[in-house]
């Protein structure tokens, strides 16, 4: 399969400006808002835990469309749930495999966010004193979450939370590998512009979905 198919500098620095221009990231482009509220970003960290599953993208955003929906908008509101529902709600949205595991994860996570801070990403963000490092191993310390999933949490809330930029996920590294963007976050962050974390969220998730959708066709024609 062709890899590098755009070269030059500057159609490099053209493409990823095209790819961001959207102003939207991949949680926001399927109608997640990435703002730096509770429930906000409680809402990114499921549609994380859910994407980090094997299957179809597109169910794992209805899945956590599906939450949302419900009500369950928050951890709060998730903890306050009631097992038989989150599984009748998952298997509705069209999730596969053992929902009931998976809506045992997700009533573990939501608890487990309320009980260490209150509800609250933002507390473990000041717990972390804003260090990466420690922003990453107090995130894997929660229920379902795991690297892949830090990965992909982060790679949205770069955007807010700037001192863990850069962060990409491997979709949007094999997106960019292959348009020839770059083959690390560094790379697309010199991309993006220097300090420029909201617009690296963009071009990182904009990659994502290129890879998911397959989309490849229509930016190298």
């Amino acid at each position: 399969m062709a890899t590098t198919l755009i070269t030059p500098v500057e159609d490099r620095k053209r493409l990823a400006r095209r790819l961001a221009g959207s102003g939207r990231g991949f949680a926001e482009q399927y109608g997640f808002r990435v703002t730096n509220n509770p429930a906000s970003l409680f809402q990114v960290l499921y549609l994380a835990v859910l994407l980090a599953r094997r299957g179809d993208f597109r169910r794992a955003v209805d899945g956590a469309g599906a939450l949302r929906d419900e009500g369950w908008d928050s951890a709060a509101r998730l903890a306050r749930s009631l097992h038989q529902d989150r599984v009748r709600v998952l298997r509705d949205s069209g999730q596969r495999g053992d929902v009931d595991a998976l809506a045992d994860v997700l009533g573990d996570l939501a608890r487990t966010v309320v009980e260490r801070y209150r509800g609250d990403l933002r507390r473990l963000r000041a717990l972390a004193h804003h260090d990466p490092a420690r922003e990453r191993k107090l995130l894997a310390e929660l229920p379902g979450v795991d690297d892949q999933v830090v990965d992909l949490f982060l790679r949205e809330a770069q955007a807010l939370w700037r001192e863990v930029a850069p962060v990409a996920d491997r979709r949007a590294l094999a997106a960019a590998r292959r348009l020839g963007l770059g083959r690390s976050a560094d790379d697309l962050a010199g991309l993006a512009g220097s300090g420029e974390s909201e617009r690296l969220a963009w071009l990182v998730g904009a990659l994502a979905r290129v890879d998911l959708e397959h989309r490849y066709a229509e930016l190298t024609s």
